[in-house]
């Protein structure tokens, strides 16, 4: 264990995280960039006591768990939580739950492709990424708390404010077939993340549906290589479905492409001009 390495890497992680981006006010008087230590300890659970011998390199050898805490309060990348689990000489062990980090060369593809609809969605189904386009024929996921931008909670529960499942899309039942399997694998990746088995309990608790299809243990799927929206503006929209895996990350990229000189081409291009304003509210 290098405590000194490992103090000046926490300090140095506090240090470029803003209150804003956890949710804190950023107060009058303010001293330090970034975060306070005590506001990092509040963040890992762990007492301000502790944290802060971890920064002055006194504290004794930190568990994964406190190691797994830290990665968490302090929005490590992968590379950087594999890091500080060297510097603490402890090797990393797998990921303790999903990435939600969506690689930047990944948020610049999706702003690359102005004809077609792209997300991002985490190995729980959680919109992580997403371009105009995509917003413009699915929702304005800007708008939504993250906790309601996950596909499924929209596959399962309703109702949702739009009042549409899966944004009335053609293959709403095998869509929901294909999300159950991937949670199922998807929990025994992460079997001790809070996040996933909260998911599968609320999904449970509240679908009959899921419940059904988590009985069936299925974890294997077919690919959609096409489908209908029925966009509540413009109309039946059928596009092309791809699915790229980021193997590195367990996230998906999921591009939505219409056929050349169809109709569904001419819609989206009508999206892509309106955006997500409604064309149907009165003036």
């Amino acid at each position: 264990m290098d405590r000194q390495e490992l103090a000046d890497f926490l300090r140095s992680r506090r240090e470029r995280i803003t209150p804003a981006d956890v949710g804190l006010p950023a107060g009058q008087r303010r001293r330090t960039p970034g975060l306070r230590r005590e506001e990092v300890a509040h963040l890992a659970f762990m007492s301000t006591e502790y944290y802060t011998r971890l920064e002055q390199a006194r504290a004794p050898h930190p568990s994964r768990e406190v190691l797994a805490q830290l990665a968490r309060a302090l929005r490590l990348s992968d590379a950087e939580r594999d890091h500080l689990h060297h510097l603490a000489g402890t090797p990393p062990g797998p990921p303790p739950g999903p990435s939600r980090e969506v690689r930047q060369s990944i948020a610049d593809l999706l702003h690359r492709l102005p004809q077609a609809a792209a997300i991002v969605v985490s190995a729980t189904y959680e919109v992580i990424a997403w371009n105009e386009l995509a917003a413009a024929l699915m929702e304005d996921f800007s708008a939504l708390p993250r906790h309601e931008r996950n596909l499924a909670r929209r596959a399962f529960l309703e109702p949702y404010p739009s009042g549409r499942r899966l944004y009335s899309v053609s293959d709403a039942d095998e869509f929901a077939r294909t999300v159950a399997q991937h949670l199922r694998a998807a929990a025994g990746r992460y079997p001790d993340d809070p996040e996933v088995t909260g998911l599968v309990d609320e999904l449970l608790a509240g679908s009959e549906e899921f419940a059904r299809l988590w009985a069936a243990h299925d974890v294997a799927s077919r690919p959609t290589l096409c489908k209908t929206f029925d966009h509540p503006v413009v109309g039946p929209i059928s596009v092309n479905c791809d699915v790229l895996d980021i193997a590195d990350r367990d996230q998906r990229v999921v591009i939505y492409t219409a056929a050349p000189g169809s109709p569904s081409e001419e819609a989206l291009r009508l999206l892509s001009v309106v955006g997500t304003q409604r064309l149907d509210v009165p003036g």
